[in-house]
């Protein structure tokens, strides 16, 4: 077994009964009268392969992306003939997918992401993956099934009011619909983290009623859980009057008093498009 290097936050998945949930939370249903763009899976930092192998059999093709050069060397030994996987070496965060595809015209470009990513670009991995509030990403995946801290599952999947749900949960559910699927605990890995982990499903979407000025609304939920504790007033003074906040809240039938944390995705939404221009202040 390769030996993890800790510089890239490397642990294996060992656990068969993890690996398997991580596949069937991917759907790949084989259907051969799909399209032939529909379950190809991208994999995001394959390791040592051991999803690899598994989402092999099941999907239509598997683009792996892996930063590890002997990794490379490694997973080209155990799959470099099989017809559906194409490894591509290098740092996901700095490829062009769509681009480097083009010089491979027998693959797809995924329409679904399967992967244990490294827990310390988690967020940079995500903010691909989705985009952001201000700039969603143009063409999204059909589902991103990911093995991530539990914390962070926490805090993806959060419901207004409790204690993990905040500005994280707010931007990515206003991105994609947020499921829990398993809990896997540090055990079933090598080497065990610190941490148990959890994985995850994100369906991007479009909400029926989206921010009509994205930028306001990502403005607003920075400045609204800048400080937790705070009602979304005082928060909020310094981008927009209190006595406008006050009447908007009440117009959408919310308590003045309200923190961040109580607000849904779509009431930070419908807040953000109560605003004008003339009720905000100049962002300090």
């Amino acid at each position: 077994m390769a030996a993890p290097r800790k510089q890239f936050g490397q642990h294996w998945l060992r656990s068969e009964k993890a690996l398997n949930r991580i596949v069937s939370a991917a759907e790949l249903v084989d259907d051969r009268a799909a399209s032939p763009s529909e379950n190809c899976v991208l994999e995001i930092g394959p390791g040592t392969g051991n999803l690899t192998r598994l989402l092999l059999s099941a999907a239509r093709s598997v683009v792996a992306v892996e930063i590890d050069r002997d990794l490379c060397t490694l997973l080209t030994q155990k799959f470099g003939r099989v017809n559906n996987f194409l490894l591509l070496q290098g740092d996901f965060l700095n490829l062009d997918l769509r681009t480097t595809l083009a010089s491979f015209p027998t693959f797809q470009k995924p329409n679904k992401v399967v992967a244990n990513i490294p827990y310390n670009i988690t967020g940079p991995i995500l903010e691909k993956l989705l985009g952001t509030i201000a700039q969603p990403a143009t063409e999204p995946y059909e589902s991103i099934v990911l093995l991530v801290q539990k914390e962070l599952a926490d805090r993806l999947c959060a419901q207004p009011g409790s204690k993990a749900y905040g500005a994280l949960s707010v931007r990515i559910q206003y991105l994609a619909a947020c499921e829990w699927i398993c809990n896997v605990p540090a055990k079933a890995f090598y080497p065990p983290p610190k941490v148990d982990s959890a994985v995850v499903r994100l369906r991007p979407h479009c909400l029926d009623q989206p921010a009509t000025d994205p930028r306001q609304l990502d403005t607003l939920v920075r400045l609204g859980f800048a400080t937790r504790r705070k009602m979304l007033r005082n928060n909020l003074k310094s981008y927009l009057d209190r006595d406008h906040l006050t009447h908007f809240l009440e117009q959408l039938e919310i308590d003045p008093q309200v923190r961040a944390e109580d607000l849904s995705v779509g009431q930070w939404v419908a807040l953000s498009n109560l605003l004008t221009p003339t009720s905000c202040s100049p962002t300090p």
